[in-house]
C-alpha cells in the first residue's frame, strides 16, 4: 500500500522564560491511503502535539518542530513557510478539534464559517459555494441546512455543533483527515452518531484518518492499526488486531487491562499506577519504567531501541531485546 503520510524523527519542543522543553521524542509512524490509524495513550503523551505538529499549527505558541521529517505525498512539510501550509490546511488535510464550541467562530453565522474554505481552496462564486455548502451539511445529516447556515454556534446542540465541524473538515474532501478525541463532551448516543459518520465518510471517500483518542472501545471499531504513545515516545504500533489479542509492551496491557469488560466481576477497576512523567523531569532510560511492574534494572539505565516484528509491529521494550541482540516474539 502507498503511504500518504511519512512521520519521521519527529521532535517538536516549547519554550518557556528562555527554557526549551521538548515533548515529541523521535516519534515514528506512517498512514497508508484509505486507513485508519488510531494514536492512543494518556493525557500528556503528547497526542495532540503531534496532530499540531502534522499540520504547523503553532501560531501564537512558542511551539516549534525541532527535528524530523513530515513526509505528505512524499513533500515535505516541514521546510514549508506558513503561506504554502495554509494551501494545504483543509485542502489535502484537515481537522476536526477537540472541543468544537471553541474552535468555531462564535461571532460567525455557520454559513460564514463553511463559505470560507469552499471560496478560499474551491474558487466557487457565491451561489455555487452556499450550494456546495449545504450539501455538505446535509451529507453529515443535519436537518434544516438552509436554516442552519444563519445561525451561530451557540444556538446549536454539541452533537450538531460537531457536525459541523466535520462539514468544514471535508468540504474540499481532504486526503488525510485527523479527528482529535472528536466524541470529547459528548453523551454516548451522540458519541456512536458520529463516529459512525466518520466511518461512514471515511470510506465513501476514500480518506486516510488518524483518530487521536484515549478510548481503546473506539479504536478497536474504527482503526486498522494503532499507534501507542507516551511520553513523547512511540512505544508500540501494531495493526487492531495483534494490539488486542496480544499487547507487547507493558504499558499498552496496562492500557487494556484498565477497559471495563462486560460481565467483570471485580471490587476495582484494574489501573496504571502513577502518573505520565512532566516532560521537564524525565527519568532516566525507559519513561514507562517507574511505573511499570515488569520493570529490570537496565530500565532504569537505557532506553530501550525500537525491535520489529513480523506484520510491521514495533515495540520499544528491554523485555523482547535478548543478550546476543535477538528479538523475543
Amino acid at each position: 500500500m502507498e503511504k500518504l503520510l511519512q512521520v519521521e524523527k519527529l521532535e517538536t519542543e516549547f519554550t518557556k522564560d528562555k527554557h526549551k522543553t521538548k515533548i515529541l521524542h523521535g516519534v515514528n509512524f506512517h498512514i497508508h491511503k484509505g486507513e485508519v490509524v488510531g494514536l492512543v495513550g494518556e493525557s500528556g503523551s503528547g497526542k495532540s502535539i503531534t496532530s499540531l505538529s502534522i499540520m504547523k499549527l503553532f501560531k501564537g505558541t512558542s511551539g516549534e518542530i525541532s527535528g524530523g521529517r513530515i513526509q505528505f505525498n512524499q513533500e515535505d512539510l516541514t521546510s514549508k513557510s506558513e503561506g504554502e501550509m495554509r494551501k494545504i490546511r483543509g485542502k489535502q488535510i484537515a481537522m476536526i478539534f477537540q472541543e468544537p464550541m471553541t474552535s468555531l467562530n462564535p461571532v460567525m453565522k455557520i454559513g460564514e464559517q463553511l463559505l470560507e474554505p469552499i471560496r478560499l481552496h474551491l474558487g466557487f462564486d457565491e451561489k455555487k459555494a452556499r450550494e456546495h455548502a449545504v450539501s455538505i451539511l446535509k451529507k453529515v445529516g443535519i436537518p434544516r441546512a438552509e436554516e442552519i447556515m444563519k445561525e451561530f454556534p451557540h444556538q446549536l446542540s454539541g452533537g450538531m455543533r460537531q457536525r459541523i465541524m466535520i462539514a468544514m473538515a471535508i468540504t474540499c474532501h481532504p486526503q488525510l483527515l485527523i479527528a482529535d478525541e472528536p466524541t470529547t463532551a459528548l453523551d454516548v448516543t451522540i458519541q456512536a452518531q458520529i463516529l459512525d459518520l466518520i466511518k461512514q465518510l471515511q470510506q465513501k471517500e476514500q480518506m486516510s484518518v488518524l483518530l487521536i483518542t484515549h478510548d481503546l472501545g473506539v479504536v478497536a471499531e474504527m482503526c486498522d492499526r494503532v499507534v501507542v504513545l507516551y511520553a513523547g515516545r512511540v512505544v508500540e504500533e501494531a495493526n487492531v488486531f495483534d494490539l488486542f489479542e496480544s499487547p507487547k509492551h507493558p504499558y499498552t496491557k496496562g492500557l487494556i487491562g484498565s477497559v471495563p469488560k462486560l460481565g467483570q466481576k471485580r471490587d476495582k477497576l484494574d489501573s496504571i499506577r502513577g502518573n505520565v512523567p512532566d516532560p521537564n523531569h524525565l527519568p532516566q532510560g525507559c519513561k514507562f519504567a517507574p511505573r511499570c511492574n515488569d520493570a529490570m534494572p537496565i530500565c532504569y539505565q537505557e532506553e530501550p531501541p525500537e525491535l520489529k516484528f513480523d506484520h510491521g509491529r514495533t515495540c520499544s521494550c528491554w523485555l523482547y531485546k535478548e543478550e546476543r541482540g535477538g528479538i523475543r516474539v
